[in-house]
């Protein structure tokens, strides 16, 4: 155990050390929480119940309502879009700079987006033709390919946004903010299609996308974080209160109104708010990462944010199926999420979602270490070192810090910075 803690320290300076002095870590911080907030959250609030021979989607929050705020915690996309908008605005401006064309950087970009995807997507396409030859029930494939594919919508909205970042990085949160409020009204007020509340997928995620542009370019005063916290929390709540709008900020089976899907009103001023505080807790968060292994597990964190992100629901859904081999009727697992003895089972369930994704993680992250060229991992295993960790980091660091302002790591179109300038470092 000793030799462990002393590896483990050992890393963590080495990371620390490797880390230029004028990089932002705040930034890594608020993403990586983000990306913990999303996995916790998945994990939490939906499970897979065992019924007719098959699997089903339920979530606590129809059984329980008062878990609610639950969503207010774990629903972070809004921090997502807030940083994503922050780097992607700042790095086409140092593009620029350099003389390096639009095709080019947004071709960059978005590849390191989308690599990693292509690994799920061909695992999935594959077991689910197998589950199918195998006699596994349709609606049970449909389910375990919704819970894959779901969140997959997040990476299609932000590469849109990426790719116009040129044309909405000056543009004011109010529009898109007042784009969304008209929506609305138009959609529940005067009764409108149900189709036009789909306008708010881009609408909606602008706000904090060009609110992040605004922070890269220096917009906020010091009153800004608490103005957005303040007005976006208490419109919020106003709107949950006296506007009828679900009190959960995530999708519910069997409501007749999401906020999420599409994004409300209310989701869009909660973002506002969750931006705000993101925005002031970076100085105490500046003061954390000033810690090397504070700093460290932030930075491997997002080394493999993106395979995290696309492979914690499999994890879940993995270990739900193996169960199944034990009893069909596992608690927390199995069984309907409808009592506190389901969430006291579920939290006790969640190392093990963890040693699953773990599981994936070593076997799938390489897609998104790879370089531009995909060579990455060839470079690295030709080198003539072993491949660990503390190589990939050692040499990974330092190269980001070289390509001023570079994406963090955790930026979803290279999460993260580390990830994304491997290809650098052995080039």
């Amino acid at each position: 155990m000793r030799k462990l803690t002393a590896r483990w320290s050992a890393l963590a300076d080495r990371i620390d050390a490797g880390t230029p002095a004028h990089r932002d870590r705040t930034v890594d911080a608020l993403r990586a929480f983000a990306i913990i907030g999303v996995v916790l959250g998945h994990w939490l609030v939906t499970a897979l119940t065992a019924a007719d021979g098959g699997l089903r989607t339920a979530s606590p929050l129809a059984h329980m309502s008062a878990l609610a705020p639950v969503s207010w915690v774990f629903q972070t996309l809004a921090v997502f879009f807030l940083v994503g908008g922050h780097v992607a605005a700042q790095g086409y401006e140092s593009a620029r700079g350099r003389g390096v064309s639009y095709g080019q950087w947004i071709a960059q970009r978005l590849s390191r987006l989308f690599r990693p995807v292509s690994a799920v997507l061909v695992l999935w396409t594959v077991a689910a033709g197998g589950m199918l030859l195998g006699g596994v029930g349709t609606d049970t494939v449909h389910t375990l390919l919704k819970l894959v594919l779901s969140p997959l919508w997040f990476l299609l909205v932000f590469a849109v946004l990426t790719a116009a970042t040129p044309l909405v990085a000056r543009l004011s949160p109010l529009g898109p903010l007042a784009v969304v409020a008209v929506v609305d009204v138009w959609r529940f007020g005067l009764d409108g299609p149900e189709w036009i509340g789909w306008v708010n997928v881009a609408a909606g995620w602008l706000v904090p996308y060009t609110l992040g542009a605004a922070w890269s370019r220096g917009a906020f005063t010091r009153r800004t974080p608490a103005a957005l916290l303040l007005g976006g929390a208490v419109t919020a709540a106003a709107l949950i209160v006296w506007g009828g709008y679900p009190a959960s900020m995530v999708g519910v089976p069997g409501a007749a109104t999401s906020n999420l899907n599409p994004p409300t009103l209310a989701a869009v001023t909660f973002g506002l708010a969750q931006c705000g505080l993101a925005l002031l807790l970076r100085e105490p968060l500046a003061r954390v990462m000033g810690r090397p292994r504070a700093w460290a597990k932030v930075a491997l964190v997002n080394l493999s944010a993106m395979t995290i992100f696309l492979w914690h629901q499999t994890a879940m859904m993995a270990v739900t199926s193996l169960g199944l081999l034990v009893s069909t009727d596992l608690p927390g697992l199995h069984t309907v999420p409808d009592s506190a003895q389901w969430i006291f089972a579920r939290i006790l369930w969640l190392p093990v979602f963890a040693a699953a994704l773990a599981v994936c993680w070593a076997a799938f992250r390489t897609y998104e270490l790879a370089g531009p060229s995909g060579k990455g991992r060839t470079r690295q295993r030709t080198s003539g070192s072993p491949v660990t960790p503390s190589r990939i980091v050692a040499r990974s660091v330092p190269a980001v810090g070289k390509t001023a302002p570079a994406p963090g790591p955790a930026d979803p179109a290279g999460p993260g910075g580390v990830a994304a300038a491997e290809g650098k470092a052995h080039a």
